[in-house]
């Protein structure tokens, strides 16, 4: 059950789930105006990379997939970079994108079930709960979380996820192994009461959960559901038609790609076929689809010999600005509530930047690529993840700091995929944008 949150956060909302999520599939979303071919994005360069991760000998996924930024105020040239390895757990990177750290994910609990996988990973900044970093274990559908001490012998990182963690969408080991687990995520705290939270997709769902993370009396961090809200799986065309993106039977669009902006409590969420949604963290009121994909409203058929789609005829309703998927999701905060909402359009290899306020609708303010620095330092292709730090990381990163996945990293091992993570200077990001 996902009892009602009581906060001044919040307004209480007491209107059964069904309702809001029949409400909000009824959305319908206005045909883009057409415009001329745009010209090149401007190119942006890494400043540095990790190194590739790579399948296990044993087959296990290491796959690179999602970062995220944790600043050391004491000492901010000794800030870290925590990021998802998959079944490959955790990798904690300094600023010269060296590893600190390797966290294992969990082993599976039986010899027939899921092992640990770690899918996306935020932050935690709280008085309450000190720093955390908190990850989707896919594999188990579960949260775990570990305490940020960057001097802790052991390493940065500590295990301090409570035993009795719930799973957060199954109700038995079987569901689980199934794997319509936690997947995307995002955490912020209310600076109103302190509390802090986890927002959480499901994998082939377009469910979202709202989690309340809580301090154990034995020093472990556990969490607690609070509701839940149903994005929609079909949309009402402007010529009167309804479509559903194509995937393959019993899927919906899900969403991965999540950030919360920690001043007003927007969450902007990347339902992967569909786009950029935006919507109270607390997840009332009403969602509104800020941009979509240029694929909006193609019909598509899937072909099981091919395991694919086939489109058919663009009726011409997409975006103009996202080629599916949408992956990463951050954001680059200013003190004046300026900034900008950075997502990655997957499809094409770009990055997406609209405006952080959301009373002007988000006006797409531009976008870049991530190319090469040289030969041996490639860009960014297929991003899966990114995070933006707007603030000083001594003498790196002055201007701040993106991180971006590579989901093709150059050279590579031409007998498995080879992922990283690539480090861009922020304030290179924002020029090219206002450029």
């Amino acid at each position: 059950m996902f009892p009602t949150l009581r906060s001044p956060f919040v307004v209480i909302a007491r209107t059964p789930l069904a309702v809001i999520a029949t409400a909000v599939a009824a959305l319908a979303v206005t045909a883009p105006a057409p415009v001329q071919a745009a010209a090149p994005l401007p190119a942006v360069t890494p400043r540095a990379e990790t190194v590739a991760l790579h399948d296990d000998a044993a087959g296990g996924d290491a796959d690179a997939d999602d970062p995220a930024i944790w600043r050391n105020g004491a000492d901010p040239d000794r800030s870290l970079v925590i990021a998802t390895a998959k079944q490959g757990g955790l990798r904690v990177y300094d600023l010269d994108a060296h590893e600190v750290q390797s966290v294992p994910a969990p082993a599976a609990p039986g010899p027939d079930d899921a092992p640990g996988r770690f899918n996306n990973v935020d932050l935690v900044h709280s008085a309450r709960l000190s720093d955390l970093a908190v990850t989707t274990d896919r594999g188990s559908d579960r949260l775990r979380v570990y305490r940020i001490d960057r001097d802790h012998p052991g390493g940065p990182l500590t295990d301090v996820t409570d035993p009795k963690a719930p799973t957060v969408f199954s109700s038995s080991q079987e569901e689980v192994n199934a794997q319509r687990t936690a997947y995307g995520l995002a955490t912020w705290t209310d600076r109103t009461t302190g509390r802090s939270f986890a927002l959480v997709s499901r994998r082939e769902r377009t469910r979202l959960a709202l989690l309340e993370l809580t301090a154990q009396p034995n020093g472990t961090v556990g969490y607690r559901p609070l509701r839940t809200l149903d994005l929609p799986s079909t949309f009402r065309l402007p010529n009167g038609t309804s479509w559903s993106p194509c995937a393959e039977p019993g899927e919906l669009p899900q969403v991965e790609g999540m950030v919360v902006d920690p001043e007003n409590g927007t969450l902007y969420a990347g339902q992967e076929d569909v786009g950029i949604w935006r919507l109270r963290a607390d997840l009332t009121g009403k969602p509104k689809l800020v941009d979509t994909v240029r694929e909006y409203g193609v019909p598509g058929t899937y072909d099981e010999a091919t395991e694919e789609c086939a489109a058919g005829t663009d009726p011409g309703f997409g975006g103009t600005h996202l080629t599916a998927d949408v992956e990463g999701l951050t954001l680059v905060t200013e003190k004046d509530g300026d900034g900008l909402l950075l997502a990655s359009s997957q499809g094409d290899n770009t990055f997406a930047a609209y405006d952080r306020e959301a009373s002007d609708g988000n006006e797409y303010e531009g976008g870049f690529r991530v190319a090469p620095a040289s030969a041996a330092l490639d860009g960014s292709e297929e991003c899966d993840g990114a995070a933006a730090l707007n603030a000083p990381l001594g003498r790196r990163y002055p201007h701040g700091l993106l991180v971006v996945q590579d989901g093709h990293d150059a050279p590579g091992d031409p007998e498995r995929a080879s992922t990283n993570f690539k480090f861009v200077d922020l304030g290179k990001v924002t020029d090219a944008v206002d450029d």
